[in-house]
């Protein structure tokens, strides 16, 4: 089968998400900046040559690179990344932040493993499962395996501890396994039991349960658990329709926390509106049509997989955010894909984007 263009739209949408993210760190960072820095443009200088052009890059190169190779790296690259995973708990390479062990450290070099993780667990299970399609539906010899993988690295994400993070892979795997032709039995035995899981989650740490009192009353310790959410739909609110105008955002400036980070979504409601809060939802909504259309058309079962697992995260993430920061949910903690600020974050899902845009080249009608 010869290779067709890469799907436009698709490659469009997520260039566009990578512009916009870079104009609404320019713009949310500037306080920020000038608080810690003294400067107002360092978050947006550190975005732009730390994460969107190193991105950019890999991006041109993962959709040059035959996804049916990442088949052959994926089991080294999840050894990889559960080493990674047990080093940011070294004292000297790991780097403790608000008591979670989350960054690893490498003289210049400093990144989260978890954001590797989304992607390394998707290719070891697209690859683990296409080895097994005649099994994946046997207890013993699919699902318990399975699970047993997953619990894996659960484990050592919920020891950093960033439950955010576990539920986004925990929601990648299951669409794996569902798309893999698991069985629903087993699917929603996994949903019950990881409910019962967040339960003992919820309880065994105060702050957890604080977040949840905080979403089901939001008017709870308004100065203190429930700020963040409070002044985030202060700044959603104030946008109105068409918004305050771009750079004019109030929030910003030192009200609302992690303001070009995890809440850059109430950023963009103040400034740009409802108009262009539906926008971003708009241009995600278009990704997410895309990339499963993609993985329905895939030619093997390993394509379909990976297309079908990079689309779940970037899609179920960004409105996982979306509906934390406008309180439909309890606050989560992760970021908006292509988006918010952090340059690993956005260098791997660049790279999970471009393996998605290598497989529509090869697709079938």
């Amino acid at each position: 089968m010869k290779d067709h263009q890469a799907d436009k739209p698709l490659m469009i949408t997520i260039f566009t998400l990578v512009v916009f993210g870079l104009v609404m760190v320019f713009s949310a960072g500037i306080a920020l900046s000038l608080n810690n820095f003294g400067e107002p443009y360092r978050y947006f200088y550190h975005q732009l040559f730390y994460g969107i052009i190193p991105g950019l890059v890999f991006w041109i190169i993962s959709q040059n690179i035959d996804y049916k190779k990442w088949e052959k790296w994926a089991i080294p690259l999840f050894i990889l990344t559960i080493v990674l995973l047990f080093l940011v708990f070294i004292p000297g390479i790991g780097q403790m932040h608000k008591g979670a062990a989350r960054w690893i450290i490498l003289g210049p070099i400093n990144f989260q493993p978890t954001e590797l993780a989304k992607l390394t667990i998707i290719l070891y299970l697209a690859a683990w499962l296409t080895k097994r399609e005649d099994k994946i539906r046997n207890f013993m010899e699919g699902f318990l395996p399975f699970l047993s993988i997953l619990a894996l690295m659960a484990f050592l994400i919920f020891n950093q501890p960033d439950v955010g993070t576990l539920g986004m892979i925990s929601i990648i795997s299951i669409t794996i396994y569902f798309l893999a032709s698991g069985k629903i039995v087993h699917l929603f035995s996994l949903l019950i039991s990881g409910l019962v899981a967040l339960f003992f989650m919820i309880k065994l740490a105060p702050y957890r349960m604080a977040r949840l009192t905080v979403f089901l009353n939001p008017e709870t310790d308004p100065q203190g658990i429930g700020y963040q959410i409070n002044q985030a739909l202060i700044a959603i609110g104030s946008g109105g329709f068409w918004g305050i105008g771009l750079g004019h955002g109030r929030q910003k400036f030192l009200y609302l926390p992690e303001p070009m980070g995890d809440s850059i979504y109430a950023i963009i409601c103040e400034e740009l509106g409802l108009l262009g809060g539906v926008l971003v939802v708009f241009l995600f909504v278009i990704l997410g049509w895309r990339g499963f259309l993609i993985a329905k058309r895939a030619p093997d079962l390993f394509g379909k997989l990976v297309a079908g697992g990079i689309t779940a995260w970037l899609t179920f993430q960004a409105f996982i955010n979306i509906a934390a920061i406008t309180s439909l949910i309890p606050l989560t903690g992760i970021p908006l894909p292509f988006v918010s600020y952090g340059g690993s974050a956005l260098i791997i899902s660049l790279v999970a984007s471009g393996i998605l845009l290598n497989i529509s080249k090869k697709t079938v009608s």
